[in-house]
This record gives structure tokens, sequence and C-alpha cells, in this order.
């Protein structure tokens, strides 16, 4: 049984259907989650960031919709299913660190789960930008 596997069966879920040479590729962790970055595609914002396992990560390989793993309620949810606010999987790339994946989507209205485009609506931190002329190393 794979590290993955033994994650799945400690949350009292099934093996993945995730096929293994890709599981053997990813790096998990220790509650056997890979971060999943999610852009949008067409206008490339980062509309939020969600948690797969593999049986998630399966599941957005192979249905055209996004599933995540609900770390808070502990149970696998679909995007869109009871908010219809679906993301349609334009692509699905790993991180050469093999531990965060970038999901590109075309998304269906909000994204967040407060009713904005982005999770990323109004929390900008004050932080110093240097002119590019007053960078140095």
């Amino acid at each position: 049984m794979s590290t993955a596997d033994r994650a799945a069966a400690d949350r009292g879920l099934p093996a993945s259907g995730l096929d293994p040479d890709l599981a053997s590729r990813l790096k998990r962790d220790a509650d056997g989650l890979l971060t999943a970055v999610v852009q949008d595609a067409t206008d490339q914002r980062v509309l939020m960031v969600g948690w797969m396992d593999d049986e998630a990560l399966h599941r957005t390989l192979s249905t055209g919709r996004v599933t995540y793993w609900s770390r808070s309620r502990g149970e696998y949810w679909r995007k869109g299913d009871t908010s219809g606010h679906v993301q349609w999987v334009r692509s699905v790339a790993l991180d050469c660190d093999a531990d965060t994946l970038l999901v590109r989507v075309d998304q269906v209205g909000a994204a967040c789960h407060r009713g904005t485009d982005t999770c990323f609506d109004g929390g900008d931190l004050h932080a110093v930008v240097l002119d590019p002329t007053e960078r140095t190393a």
C-alpha cells in the first residue's frame, strides 16, 4: 500500500484511482495532501487555493471538473455542486518539486465562498515596492 493510500485509509477513504506512475512522483504533506493553486485560464488571476489528495486529483484529471479535499469538512467537494460556481478544467500542471499543482480553469460565477471573484479580493498587504532603479542584491 502506498503512503498516499495509507493516508487515505487513515481518513477512512478507499485507495485512489490515480495512475500509480503519477502517484509515485507526488510529494504530499503529512496528511497526504497537495496544495492546488487555481488560476483563471483567461485572465491569469489566482482565484483560490485548495487541497487535493490522490483521489481528488484523479477525479479532477478524469472528469473535467475540479474536485478538492475539504480539510474542515473531511470530505471531497466538487466545486460548484452546491453553489453553481463551477470550475471547468483547462489544464493541470505539477511544479518542479512535485508538491504543488497549478490548476487552470474556466470559472463560472464566484470562485470564493464569500461570493467574490477571487479569494484574494481585498486582501492586499502593505508592502514596500522598490522602483527597479533601487533594487540591489
